[in-house]
């Protein structure tokens, strides 16, 4: 079978950059060349097809809904050649798959599978990043992200991963010494200790039906932190199975309350455009990580956002 005569490819190259990017000046950052010529590039495309692909404003450009579906079509058909390439790249040239993920899910949860995960990817090297703060990746620094948080603010989130039961933990020396708590209103005679404002806390109480509102002294950077704090006997955190399994069957963490309710959700987030066939494979090796050893408990796992 021949293959049909195709576009120019310098072209249709730039034509992806500026629609993934949504203006020209970024699509030249992109592909290191003159804001002019991803123009002139685009201009040809628009030519040899005989269709506007972009709507021209000041304050960039946007898809023509012929740009829409033709982007839809070549930017698959761009990564899928990216992809041949990958698969022929010989065992000495690393593939890199970076990871930003939050702290506390990063050590507690992931640190101790990346040797698995890249048995089961023969080739693939893995970088990860722990941040506490970030809320969109890029595709360079990072080519996919783990946050955790309340459905809908993040924008770039592509699937729910896991919501897992939010409860109180403490190690067993500040129970001995402090406790035992008969409920959750004993809380407010506690040392609580806090990743944020009080809000955490207070959602966590509110949520369960307490009428207490609670504000910290003392602030930690990261669920991780607080978690260690606790184990150190230095008063109660909240946390979740995700990330004190293991310390629970240890007995290094206890729970003085029954009480626990789903909040936030572990989140996947993607940047804009399509994904190598490593970040795809992850995507499918973290949701059967996660709904093999969590498909028994309170937490859940999702196929989509919420």
């Amino acid at each position: 079978m021949s293959i049909q005569r195709l576009p120019p490819l310098n072209a249709v190259r730039a034509f992806e950059a500026a629609a993934r990017l949504g203006s020209y000046v970024a699509a030249s950052r992109d592909l290191h060349v003159t804001q002019p010529a991803i123009g002139r590039h685009v201009k040809l495309l628009e030519d040899w097809l005989g269709v506007q692909l972009f709507e021209r404003t000041p304050r960039g450009v946007s898809l023509t809904p012929a740009g829409q579906r033709y982007y839809a079509k070549i930017s698959t058909a761009l990564q899928q050649i990216a992809d041949a390439g990958v698969e022929l790249t010989p065992s000495g040239s690393a593939r890199w798959l970076k990871i930003m993920a939050v702290p506390a899910f990063t050590k507690r949860w992931l640190m101790s599978r990346l040797e698995t995960l890249r048995q089961q990817r023969p080739g693939l090297k893995v970088a990860v990043e722990p941040n506490p703060t970030f809320t969109e990746v890029d595709g360079k620094s990072a080519d996919l992200g783990i946050v955790y948080g309340l459905p809908g603010i993040y924008p770039q989130c592509h699937a729910t991963l896991i919501r897992p039961a939010v409860f109180p933990v403490c190690s067993p020396s500040y129970l001995a010494e402090h406790g035992p708590l008969t409920s959750a209103r004993d809380l407010a005679q506690h040392e609580l200790i806090h990743v944020d404002d009080g809000e955490w806390w207070n959602l966590w109480l509110s949520t369960i039906g307490v009428d207490l509102r609670v504000s910290p002294e003392v602030l930690y950077v990261s669920n991780d932190h607080a978690l260690s704090m606790a184990e150190a006997g230095h008063g109660i955190a909240l946390a979740n199975l995700v990330l004190v399994k293991h310390q629970l069957a240890a007995g290094t963490l206890v729970r003085p309350l029954a009480e626990e309710v789903p909040l936030e959700s572990y989140q996947l987030l993607l940047p804009p455009g399509p994904v190598s066939a490593d970040v795809a494979w992850f995507e499918d090796w973290i949701r059967a990580a996660l709904q093999e050893e969590f498909s028994t408990s309170a937490a859940r796992v999702t196929d989509s956002t919420e």
